[in-house]
């Protein structure tokens, strides 16, 4: 004769409903991910930096612009250092304008300045003497002014498309005094911005950078 089997007491009806939700959600997750996902690995580091697919725009032969030209921003173009789009925040961006054409579009000066300490992190068999032209847009006027002419006011209010380090670009060592007088910071010039002022704007996203960067090509 068998035994009369004993109804699950609350507790054991609670717990075996938290293990049905728990497969439930499992399987879900299974479903979601994508069929070749690699399992992720637990108690293991995030990698520091997410890799930023920016391949240059090439040169528009039929624009009628010299090679070494400034040129307008691409919609689409995305900045190498950060990954956002420079045509979004155009009156801080920046570009740089390679041998063959090629240019890189940034979202700051300061992103710029992160990209010429070291161009070959950012642009993989390139150096900073492939470059023939570097710009910034002008705070006050938003033309393109060349970056090593330009004065800088760095540690003002002004906060860049990051929310953080600015770097002001001016035509003018008087525009820029101007400009620090009405929201603070001090005037620097180009050759000034060395890693200590990068490292301070961007903590540990900037390597060393000259203070007298090589001359561009001819």
């Amino acid at each position: 004769m068998h035994a009369l089997q004993q109804p699950p007491t609350r507790r054991q009806a609670l717990l075996a409903g938290l293990a049905g939700m728990g497969a439930l959600v499992a399987a879900a997750a299974w479903k979601l991910s994508p069929p070749d996902a690699a399992p992720v690995a637990t108690g293991q580091p995030l990698p520091d930096d997410v890799c930023v697919v920016a391949p240059p725009t090439p040169f528009d032969p039929t624009s009628g612009l010299p090679l070494d030209a400034p040129r307008a921003i691409p919609p689409d173009a995305r900045c190498p250092v950060c990954g956002m789009y420079p045509a979004r925040s155009a009156q801080w961006a920046a570009q740089a304008i390679f041998a063959n054409g090629d240019a890189h579009f940034f979202d700051s000066p300061l992103s710029l300045f992160q990209y010429l300490a070291n161009v070959g992190q950012y642009s993989p068999g390139r150096t900073a003497q492939d470059l023939v032209a570097r710009y910034v847009t002008d705070t006050e006027t938003g033309a393109w002014i060349a970056a090593n002419t330009a004065t800088y006011v760095d540690g003002s209010s002004a906060r860049g498309p990051m929310r953080a380090g600015n770097l002001s670009a001016f035509a003018s060592a008087e525009a820029a005094r101007r400009f620090a007088g009405q929201r603070g910071g001090r005037v620097i010039a180009f050759g000034n911005v060395d890693g200590a002022v990068l490292e301070r704007l961007a903590p540990g996203r900037s390597l060393a950078h000259s203070a007298h960067p090589p001359p561009l090509a001819k």
